[in-house]
């Protein structure tokens, strides 16, 4: 085995699923803070749009053969997620506790992204070499990878995965903190009345 393969293997078996269990326990965090009475819905929704912007690259990387267009989504997906990271903890810091599990958490949801980067750059070190050398020609267009990273069932094991480690926590956060942020505004807009 070679050792773009290698590192390959290193992105699909240790780095994305330790990026899925990381946002699990991220999730628990906010479970335990009871994010829905604190920093409520605009801190889900900021949780659910960072994973969306993770999402995007990944899923890239994993069906199409990377060339410059794909590296520019990757560092422009990781600089927005870092962007909205940091006002993640903006937000949310005042407003509820921040325990040192879910900064630990964090650190693994900001460093791993940019290590994958990394790595991709690595694996693709000529098209990195044409990325920065600004030959960008006959570089955007999204061509299908003619096999699939880790197999036939990597891929749908991976997603499978993921919707239990991190689609259905998220979605049953942003579902809590919708009925809180409804029942507030029915209250507030009862009091206002009476």
């Amino acid at each position: 085995m070679d050792t773009n393969q290698l590192l390959i293997n290193v992105i699909l078996y240790i780095f994305l699923p330790l990026w899925g269990i990381a946002g699990f326990a991220d999730w628990c965090c906010h479970r335990a803070t009871k994010i829905e009475h604190t920093s409520g819905m605009r801190e889900t929704m900021v949780h659910s749009l960072m994973g969306l912007q993770m999402a995007v690259p990944i899923l890239l990387c994993l069906l199409f053969k990377v060339n410059v267009l794909i590296l520019l989504i990757c560092i422009a997906a990781w600089l927005a997620h870092e962007a909205v990271a940091h006002y993640d903890v903006h937000y949310a810091a005042p407003l509820r506790h921040i325990s040192k599990w879910e900064m630990h958490a964090h650190n693994y949801l900001a460093t791993l992204p940019l290590y994958m980067m990394l790595l991709i750059m690595v694996i693709n070190w000529q098209v990195f070499l044409k990325l920065i050398s600004f030959e960008w020609a006959g570089e955007f267009s999204f061509i299908r990878m003619p096999y699939a990273h880790g197999g036939d069932h990597y891929l749908p094991y991976y997603l499978t995965f993921m919707a239990i480690v991190c689609v259905l926590p998220y979605t049953e956060e942003n579902l809590r903190c919708l009925r809180v942020f409804i029942q507030q505004r029915s209250n507030k807009k009862h009091n206002t009345t009476v």
